[in-house]
């Protein structure tokens, strides 16, 4: 069985996180697991400050230390355990049909998604972490982007149920096999599609939108086809704008100015300048 993993640590996002996890399982027909990951380097299992003796040490202070290190880490969890709670009710509030388990780990977000990944259909993020301000950047989201194979979706401080998205489209391979990932699942199914390209050579554009739009039309989808002009990010941010568009989707690493644009820096610059959901398909 394949699930919608949600990750939860208490940021703002987290609310956001529930909720789009509650949709995307409504969607997918899917369960969901609300995963919470205590940061290992924050809350270490064992404090080791051996190293810390020499001048001027007194050790009855670092046994002290230990002790304390180690009640923080115990409250840690068990915050998790209560946010954990809090959030199934959440979900299950806004979804009551929807099957949903909570799994707390210890350890490394990345590492422990890779072991989930097997049975991930989609992993929800918040586009902050807990220690980040508003259009910061969680220290694990790019990693996570750049490991996991499985669909991403990023939110941000709120999540409301999308009504039409907005579909990058750069003719690449990679492209094309986002877009097959669209068209044979049914999580965007009744969403108004717009399939926006970033060209100067309009003829050439619109002759490849059209072949990308009928490869939507034809399993029901209503899509819109529009070409624009100069630098991606301020385009595709105009168009969405424009016409209202409540979540983005977008195929990871292509071979294009798309490429170009989502490669490195640039995908932080996209995340971080985003009003709305970015759904990752890699």
């Amino acid at each position: 069985m394949k699930y919608v993993i949600a990750c939860i640590d208490g940021s703002k996002a987290t609310l956001a996180v529930c909720d789009a996890s509650g949709w995307a399982a409504m969607q997918l027909n899917a369960p969901v697991t609300l995963l919470h990951v205590l940061d290992k380097s924050l809350y270490p299992t064992q404090l080791d400050l051996s190293g810390n003796i020499g001048l001027g040490t007194r050790e009855h202070l670092l046994d002290e230390m230990v002790i304390l290190e180690g009640r923080r880490s115990k409250l840690a969890l068990e915050q998790g355990k209560f946010m954990l709670e809090d959030a199934k009710k959440r979900v299950v509030g806004q979804q009551p049909t929807a099957l949903v388990e909570t799994l707390q780990r210890h350890g490394d977000l990345v590492e422990t998604l890779l072991e989930q990944e097997p049975k991930a259909r989609l992993v929800v993020l918040g586009r902050q972490g807990e220690q980040h301000q508003e259009h910061a950047i969680g220290s694990h989201l790019e990693s996570v982007i750049r490991t996991l194979k499985q669909p991403i979706l990023v939110v941000m401080a709120e999540f409301t149920a999308p009504k039409r998205f907005i579909f990058a489209y750069d003719g690449s391979a990679t492209a094309k096999k986002a877009l097959n990932q669209v068209a044979t699942s049914p999580m965007l199914k009744g969403l108004e599609c717009h399939l926006v390209m970033v060209s100067d050579n309009q003829s050439q554009a619109t002759t490849e939108l059209a072949a990308a739009a009928d490869s939507l039309s034809n399993v029901d989808f209503s899509v819109i086809t529009a070409v624009c002009k100069g630098e991606v990010q301020t385009a595709l941010e105009a168009y969405q704008v424009a016409n209202q568009i409540d979540l983005m989707v977008m195929g990871a690493y292509g071979h294009s100015r798309i490429r170009e644009f989502f490669v490195g820096s640039n995908t932080t610059k996209m995340i971080s300048k985003s009003r709305i959901p970015l759904l990752l398909l890699r």
